[in-house]
């Protein structure tokens, strides 16, 4: 166990052989984190701290800048969010929980990414001399050196200027239903 000191998004875990998920830790604005998991052209952001979570097709968002709002059957990533809870998970062996009333989230691999998966998180091959591999694939044993490795950004503290997704009707909908902190659906 070690201290995250990093002002910067960091890779935590990916697959580097079948690129099966990656999870990467952001540093968001006002000292709060996101993480973004990738699996299967479809990504989720969570926001343990405010509770939340979005979930997007990559494939789609590009494009038309659409957000998730259907069943995920034809896909090969399963989401399931209850009040305090939410869980993804594909057909690989991969799966990550947040526990929001804990500020626990865990990320569990089956045993076929044994070896292929590195970040933050260690190599997953279950030998301890190696869990602070750097990208290049030397080692180090310097906690600075190991997390500035696995930066993902030139960690700019200027907040990204992301695109507006148009709302549509069904979201407006959804939101009152949902969202709305007078609704009784919340």
């Amino acid at each position: 166990m070690y201290d995250l000191t990093s002002k910067c998004s960091v890779l935590l875990a990916k697959d580097f052989v079948h690129n099966a998920f990656t999870v990467i830790l952001n540093e968001e604005t006002s000292n709060s984190r996101s993480l973004y998991v990738e699996m299967n052209q479809t990504v989720m952001s969570i926001y343990p701290r405010l509770k939340i979570s979005k979930m997007y097709n990559f494939s789609f968002t590009e494009d038309n800048c659409q957000v998730l709002d259907k069943s995920l059957a034809k896909n090969t990533t399963n989401a399931r969010r209850e009040t305090n809870k939410i869980e993804i998970s594909n057909h690989k062996g991969v799966s990550l929980s947040c526990d929001f009333q804990y500020d626990l989230c865990t990320v569990t691999l089956a045993g076929w990414h044994h070896g292929i998966s590195a970040g933050l998180f260690g190599t997953n091959d279950n030998e301890a001399g190696n869990e602070w591999t750097l990208p290049n694939g030397s080692f180090t044993d310097n906690v600075q050196e190991f997390t500035q490795s696995w930066q993902v950004n030139k960690c700019s503290l200027v907040p990204k200027k992301e695109k507006p997704c148009p709302i549509s009707a069904k979201q407006i909908i959804c939101k009152v239903f949902f969202e709305e902190p007078h609704s009784l659906l919340r």
